[in-house]
């Protein structure tokens, strides 16, 4: 049931589920649209999240029982609406087991859950993996939707479009790293993320990507027209990349030559609900039809 806590004068909170899950992430993500699409007076900030959503206003031009009465019709409408999100498809490269996250672990072990082993070792075993490149098919081979994107500037956080008894678990670190490479691909409960800059953090660390998703300044191509690469409710493919590669395609980065593999597509939580197994392959199909 859905939970309206006021956040002082000007914020509503809005908790669609005390748990993740792609449901709650869609009946979110299409609230905050439709709101987004109204434009109603007084509304100044709209901030979806994983399950929740919170709404900022100025409460002189829109009072909250206001504000709560639109919410409450918004969602009810959803029970016939099409239950269809148009949205992206991103293919995002990663090195797993890469050189530089793997010296940050060195140096914090003593602050992690298993200090003999290395955070894709440790995520393998107590997922049931028989080693750690059948792991990283597991984490790469479906794909992800960005459920929202916060704690510093486009960060994405991703859930995995997979049966929930598929579905990846990782604990945080015991205690925070003061340090993470920037572009990290992060593992923490059920969501994966990449960090957008380098800094403090305690999800565990898979890998690295060679493509910017953040750049205030917007020079990088595929940044050029906003600062943040994902939105919330994009979907993304990790697709593994050797050393090699990742070299290549950091170097045509730093010539501002790399072109991402994006394609526009339309979800449907229906179509996945009565197959969560073989739908999310048919969406990247479109990857391959551009």
């Amino acid at each position: 049931m859905t939970r309206y806590t006021l956040g002082g004068d000007e914020h509503l909170f809005v908790e669609l589920s005390e748990s993740m899950s792609l449901s709650a992430f869609f009946t979110g993500s299409l609230i905050t649209r439709e709101l987004a699409a109204r434009g109603l007076s007084g509304i100044l900030d709209i901030c979806p999240a994983n399950a929740s959503f919170q709404v900022r206003f100025d409460p002189d031009v829109l009072p909250v029982a206001r504000l709560r009465a639109e919410l409450e019709d918004i969602e009810a409408g959803l029970a016939a609406a099409s239950g269809i999100l148009q949205t992206r498809v991103i293919e995002i490269p990663v090195l797993y087991d890469d050189p530089w996250t793997n010296e940050t672990q060195l140096r914090f072990r003593d602050r992690h859950q298993d200090p003999q082993s290395t955070d894709l070792q440790y995520a393998a075993r107590i997922n049931g993996y028989d080693d750690v490149p059948s792991f990283i098919e597991a984490h790469s081979a479906k794909p992800w939707f960005v459920s929202m994107v916060g704690f510093v500037a486009g960060l994405p956080f991703m859930y995995q479009m997979v049966e929930r008894d598929k579905q990846i678990q990782v604990p945080k670190y015991l205690r925070p790293r003061t340090d993470t490479p920037k572009l990290t691909v992060g593992y923490g409960g059920c969501f994966s993320c990449i960090y957008s800059v380098r800094g403090a953090g305690g999800y565990q660390m898979f890998g690295v990507t060679p493509v910017p998703i953040y750049d205030p300044e917007q020079r990088i191509a595929h940044l050029s027209d906003f600062l943040v690469l994902f939105r919330p409710g994009d979907i993304v493919k990790f697709r593994p990349v050797d050393r090699a590669e990742y070299d290549r395609i950091v170097a045509a980065v730093d010539s501002n030559e790399y072109r991402l593999r994006i394609a526009p597509v339309e979800f449907s939580l229906p179509d996945f609900e009565s197959d969560p197994a073989g739908y999310p392959a048919r969406l990247l199909e479109v990857l391959d039809a551009r």
